[in-house]
């Protein structure tokens, strides 16, 4: 039997799969990887550790099948946005800074500056945030001139992966999107925006589409990982479009919530719309000659993680003895709270938010607490929170003129039937779970099918592999009282925005006087 092979690094580990000609996942592995704070605001990996993690999860899954050999394609996948900068031996010059790092707000106040909103959209589709590359780029120019000047190379984390595995430097048009260099529409880098900004095109690899073979691995990755020499590895895509590709949202009509460490709106398009108040992104869909929309709330999983870590001990301390997950006891008792949780409502934003602020210095508030509160309250506040925040982004998509028929639930939000049903209340529309788990590193596989000729096309391999497993619909009822408590939670960061900002100066001013 043939295996395609699907590696996608994430913000806290490694994952690599198998899967087989009928599309069932043979195996799997993760290994995790430290994730770095240096300093409030900043968020740093070191990229060593995704190789060394890629090394052993492949080791991992050729070792429970035996297949090392009969695999035939491999697909990357990886967070968007997050650099790797290389010198002229192709050595990392410092940690990469993360998607969700955000000390770059004064270097995209520059890049807007230099670029103007009007031009942003017409050069590269999309406003200058803290999370895209270029303004990690232009940090490095400003603060550590010194590994500037090393710097010959920028890739992404799946592209290094790539690096280490075929000795190619190569992205694709998914992950090349969001870096705030590239020309969305015409799916090349943008020479104008190089230009405003004072980068040399040189510094950037060759860009592919995401089904399209761009190297074989090596004989000296072959030995690291067990893998065959000459394997193909094709180009990849962006966590979010791999993981939209494995749950079949290659067709206009369907729309992706994901909620991982990040919560992820994603809709396909045939055509490019760019949003004109860019709250919204548009980027490169790696269906090839398809586009598509996100919207981002960056801490919607880890707004969930943070209450079990910081506030539920007994959870945690019941699912280390049992092996009862702790997620499932906080989601059992949300459920003993009304929807809408009585008027408490929270703001996910503990690191700051993207769509639809843009506004880094936003932070996580419980609003509403009153003695009549119960824990219960508290936890379904913060799981209706990360849903309204999400939802923030599918009416800004709708509101393109971009239908959406159903939203397909994945990660934390589409592996519970409580999380589910309460999507299906809050967006108004039947959210549907399909039978892939795997999300990214799923579409990854997929692509490396498409490339080693198993399919024609993303959309055969989706209608093959990806089925349907449930269908939800909105209880009218609940659709109502979400409508009222959604509309309290638009209400509140226009309130709280100059505090906010406030709040971050007064951290930092404190973090100074600390460090001296």
């Amino acid at each position: 039997m043939t295996y395609l092979l699907g590696i996608d690094v994430g913000t806290t580990g490694v994952r690599a799969i198998l899967v087989d000609e009928t599309g069932h996942v043979a195996a799997g592995a993760t290994v995790g990887h430290a994730l770095h704070t240096p300093r409030p605001n900043w968020s740093e990996q070191d990229p060593e550790d995704w190789w060394q993690g890629t090394v052993e999860a492949v080791q991992a899954v050729l070792g429970k099948m035996g297949t090392g050999g009969q695999v035939i394609g491999i697909g990357l996948s990886g967070q968007m946005h997050s650099s790797v900068f290389l010198d002229g031996q192709d050595r990392v010059i410092r940690p990469a800074l993360l998607w969700n790092d955000g000390r770059t707000s004064a270097q995209c106040r520059w890049i807007t500056k230099q670029a103007g909103e009007a031009g942003l959209r017409r050069m590269v589709g999309n406003p200058a945030l803290e999370g895209f590359t270029a303004p990690k780029v232009i940090w490095l120019r400003d603060e550590e001139p010194e590994h500037y000047r090393r710097l010959r190379t920028l890739l992404l984390p799946k592209d290094y992966i790539r690096f280490r595995l075929t000795g190619e430097k190569v992205t694709e048009v998914s992950d090349a999107a969001g870096t705030l260099l590239f020309d969305v529409r015409n799916r090349e880098w943008s020479r104008p925006m190089l230009d405003k900004l004072g980068v040399s095109p040189e510094l950037l690899p060759p860009v592919v589409e995401s089904t399209d073979v761009c190297g074989r691995v090596t004989p000296a990755a072959a030995r690291r990982t067990g893998l065959k020499a000459g394997t193909p590895v094709v180009g990849g895509g962006a966590d979010n479009t791999c993981g939209a590709v494995g749950n079949g949202i290659v067709k206009e009509g369907r729309a992706l919530a994901s909620v991982g460490t990040s919560g992820v709106v994603f809709a396909q398009t045939n055509r490019v719309k760019i949003d004109p108040r860019m709250r919204v992104h548009t980027f490169c869909h790696s269906v090839p000659h398809r586009w598509y929309l996100m919207g981002v709330t960056l801490s919607a999983g880890n707004s969930f993680r943070w209450f079990r870590d910081a506030l539920s001990p007994l959870e945690v301390q019941v699912e280390r003895i049992s092996g009862i997950d702790a997620y499932t006891l906080l989601t059992e008792e949300a459920q003993m709270a009304p929807a809408g949780s009585e008027g408490l409502i929270f703001l996910p934003y503990l690191t700051g938010e993207r769509t639809p602020h843009r506004d880094a210095a936003a932070r996580g508030v419980l609003f509403g607490l009153s003695p009549r509160h119960s824990r219960a309250h508290v936890v379904r506040a913060v799981m209706e929170g990360i849903t309204y925040a999400m939802n923030d982004s599918l009416r800004i998509i709708q509101g393109l003129g971009v239908g959406v028929e159903e939203v397909r639930a994945t990660g934390g939000g589409g592996r519970n039937a409580f999380w589910v049903q309460m999507q299906a209340d809050v967006y108004g529309l039947p959210v549907v779970t399909v039978a892939a788990t795997e999300g990214p590193a799923f579409g990854a596989a997929l692509m490396a099918g498409v490339g080693a000729g198993v399919f024609a096309d993303l959309v055969e391999a989706s209608d093959q592999f990806v089925k349907v497993i449930s269908a939800t619909e909105p209880n009218p009822r609940h659709v109502a009282r979400y409508r009222e408590s959604y509309a309290l939670f638009q209400s509140l960061y226009p309130d709280l925005k100059a505090a906010f900002a406030r709040a971050q100066a007064m951290v930092e001013k404190q973090a100074k006087e600390t460090e001296s």
